[in-house]
């Protein structure tokens, strides 16, 4: 009868629908696991590249005496480009053109930035250079608010103020004040901060990935850095890098910090786009308490209980972060989810439902 032939066109297209649908469930749940597998990787990948080149460049300019970090700096960028243009022949990845202007001022703004944070360093007293650097998270969670409308919960808010504490505890042993340091270090952080969040923001606004903006940015970092590191090196120092005698073995540690270095700015730009500017953040003082650990234990550096009670803190603060934002983001993505497969659900029902007058289809192929 017609009425048992509606019911059973329907029910088999109800069948049809829930299979479409738990289909789409496993896809969405595959691209969620590799996209978390990313995340995992990059930060593995800038923790540990990032604590060796901190390794490495500690022993060639405290062991080998090299002090010149920013033309160090140019050198790193130069071998990333020279690296990724390599790569790009074997066609590991794909270079995507990025309107000029933008990519060109993005790249002198990241090199200015971290022109900006050795000055300051050679300005202020290490204790100061350290809180400038906590400055960076608070004026960040300012930005992104402020101009971006982002919105952080008060259980961020918490978990980033704890682990600030904790740094700040670790790290900062004396805060002498000048004007032109601090001039500098507010430099420092408006630079960086605004450096770090186009890092994130041309990333997601313009479809490109990190390997593409890297390649193309690191050029104009390396340009801005070869021209003003001597420059201010040399102001900082006192000596000049073209007069400084080269070892070999002052050249092997420049070559290893170099290829490090490629892992370092891949890692940072990989982070930044998969993540946020605060989650580098959180991430670098991470490093910071990981360095300090290494220097005591290979380096014998001096530790101290007050050390010890910062990194302590610290931990707490990024386990906490970590928590709430892992919490926040499932909550947000299984309210995605449910909206999602709502609106599937109804967009694929009503095709194979939908007739004449509202009545449901018959399709004589499967009665």
């Amino acid at each position: 009868t017609p009425n048992k032939r509606k019911k059973k066109s329907h029910s088999i297209s109800s069948i049809f629908c829930c299979i479409i649908k738990h289909h789409r469930n496993f896809e969405e749940m595959g691209e969620m696991t590799s996209f978390q597998l990313g995340v995992v990787g990059a930060l593995f990948l800038s923790v540990a590249s990032s604590v060796s080149i901190v390794i490495c460049n500690k022993a060639l300019m405290s062991n080998l005496g090299f002090p010149f970090a920013t033309t160090l700096t140019s050198w790193h960028l130069m071998v990333t480009y020279c690296t990724l243009h390599v790569a790009l022949k074997f066609n590991f990845f794909e270079n995507k053109p990025i309107d000029m202007k933008t990519v060109m001022l993005f790249g002198i703004l990241n090199g200015v930035s971290i022109g900006f944070l050795n000055l300051s360093l050679g300005f202020n007293s290490i204790g100061f250079y350290q809180m400038t650097k906590l400055a960076i998270i608070p004026f960040t969670v300012l930005v992104e608010t402020l101009f971006l409308k982002k919105q952080f919960s008060q259980n961020i808010k918490f978990a980033l103020f704890i682990l600030l504490i904790g740094v700040g505890i670790a790290s900062i042993t004396d805060l002498q004040l000048n004007f032109v340091g601090t001039i500098l270090s507010l430099l420092a952080i408006v630079t960086t901060c605004v450096g770090q969040i186009l890092t994130n923001t041309i990333q997601k606004r313009l479809n490109i990935s990190s390997t593409q903006l890297l390649y193309q940015s690191a050029p104009f970092q390396a340009a801005i850095l070869f021209v003003s590191g001597p420059v201010v090196d040399q102001f900082l120092t006192k000596q000049s890098v073209f007069a400084y005698k080269y070892s070999p073995i002052v050249v092997g540690f420049i070559v290893l910090s170099c290829l490090i270095a490629v892992s370092v700015n891949f890692s940072t730009f990989l982070v930044i786009g998969k993540t946020s500017p605060v989650t580098y953040q959180v991430l670098g003082h991470l490093k910071t308490c990981l360095v300090l650990g290494f220097g005591y234990t290979l380096l014998h550096d001096p530790f101290t209980s007050r050390n010890i009670v910062g990194i302590l803190v610290a931990i707490i603060g990024m386990g906490l972060y970590s928590y709430f934002c892992v919490h926040e983001t499932k909550r947000k993505q299984v309210g995605d989810h449910s909206s999602l497969s709502q609106v599937k659900e109804k967009d694929t029902t009503a095709p194979l439902l939908a007739g004449k007058n509202g009545q449901v289809k018959e399709n004589n192929s499967l009665v």
